[in-house]
């Protein structure tokens, strides 16, 4: 195949770009250069990005990509942890990801849908009167039901504090200053916990349900047949806790959604109603900006060079508003969803490929069961109005919420 010049971003640097057009830094430059494939250079280091169906199926080529080491390494002291399985790959990666794939069964999905309305039951019954912000409502909520669920030991006046260090994990992994410095300690602080919950379980000095996560991933082994070390573990249970806790981003946006769009709403009557919605709300609004990876060794793909040790970026919120694969991407419209034909590489708000043997997220179908269960609470089972407030956000923020953090009153249960 004839090479073919990749389209390459002049200047030194482009980092400050990224900071600056936030979800929108990729497509801007691929509608620019016509070309889905293109080179730029973050944090000092040649770069190439990609968006598109057909690049992501690509990017989630296990043989040409790894992911180890390509998350920078701010990310990783805050957001995912060292050591953990989001940078494995092959045999050790599928092996942690079975650890992980084993708690997506429907009783386990059940289980936390169950906690989750009784926690969401539980929240709303103390805000009966007054306003109440459902960003922060909903954080607690996920902080009290992924701890439940996962087994982890707390004590209810500990919650405000789990919720404010698991939240500024993911609130502040992009961030510079001292917010990313209070992310690495909030990180360092709950990593001691769990780490030294993780020796009292395995010394048998704490009783814990043997079916629950955080037993099994206390006494997980790897592939030599060990159990992990006390630090890993703390990172894998917290790779738990703090997804779960970051889907009130998900549920600001579902809030959003309400509002901004109450003809939907009506129209909200089965749980594939409900499903639609829910799918428009991953799709429509920004979550993860990309996903990063690292060329495995030279190969040549559509006439472009890709070389060894190259860091590759690819756009999932660009993906999801592609105009090859959406009808009217920047419309909001639930209906496209029935009858759509899914795949690992055109759908992908919490990244793509394969659920066992790829980096898709684990966490996705609880992702789902999480929405579903709290729209359908706010739907069927409570009435409330929205307060007058700034649902603005921008799409430079990683990650983008309301300004206001969507403020209801008067509610009352149906």
């Amino acid at each position: 195949m004839t090479e073919t010049h990749m389209p390459k971003d002049k200047g030194l640097d482009h980092t400050l770009k990224l900071l600056d057009e936030g979800y929108r830094f990729v497509t801007n430059r691929s509608n620019k250069f016509e070309s889905r494939v293109f080179e730029t250079r973050l944090l000092g280091e040649k770069t190439i990005c990609m968006v598109g169906e057909k690049e992501a199926e690509l990017f989630y080529d296990n043989a040409k990509f790894s992911r180890k080491d390509a998350s920078p390494d701010r990310i990783q002291k805050t957001l995912f942890g060292e050591g953990g399985v989001q940078g494995l790959d092959g045999e050790e990666h599928h092996h942690r990801k079975e650890m992980f794939m084993s708690l997506m069964t429907k009783e386990k999905l059940q289980e936390i849908s169950s906690i989750l309305r009784e926690e969401w039951e539980q929240e709303m019954k103390s805000h009966s009167t007054g306003e109440v912000q459902l960003y922060q409502a909903a954080k607690y909520v996920l902080t009290r039901s992924a701890l439940r669920w996962t087994g982890t030991p707390h004590e209810e006046e500990d919650i405000p504090e789990w919720a404010e260090q698991l939240s500024y994990m993911f609130e502040a992994a992009g961030s510079v200053g001292w917010n990313h410095w209070q992310a690495r300690q909030y990180r360092f602080m709950a990593e001691e916990r769990i780490a030294g919950l993780t020796e009292r379980i395995r010394n048998g000095n704490v009783e814990i349900d043997k079916d629950s996560p955080a037993y099994q991933f206390a006494m997980h082994r790897d592939l030599n047949g060990e159990l992990l070390d006390e630090q890993t573990v703390a990172v894998e249970i917290l790779n738990l806790l703090r997804p779960i806790v970051a889907i009130a981003v998900y549920i600001d946006f579902l809030l959003l959604a309400m509002h901004d769009y109450p003809e939907e709403v009506k129209k909200l009557e089965s749980a594939d109603d409900m499903h639609r919605f829910i799918q428009e709300v991953r799709r429509f609004y920004p979550f993860f900006p990309v996903a990063p990876a690292r060329v495995k060794a030279d190969f040549t793909w559509n006439g472009y060079t890709f070389n060894e040790g190259t860091l590759t970026l690819l756009d999932l919120y660009g993906t999801n508003h592609d105009p090859d694969i959406w009808n009217k991407p920047e419309q909001f419209q639930p209906e496209r969803f029935q009858g759509w034909k899914e795949s690992p590489f055109n759908f992908i708000p919490q990244g793509g490929g394969e659920f066992d043997i790829g980096h898709r997220c684990a966490g996705e179908w609880m992702t789902m069961d999480v929405l579903k269960t709290t729209l359908d609470f706010f739907v069927n089972h409570l009435s409330f109005a929205f307060t007058e407030q700034d649902l603005s956000y921008e799409m430079d923020d990683f990650p983008p919420i309301t300004k206001s953090g969507v403020m209801v009153r008067d509610i009352q249960f149906k």
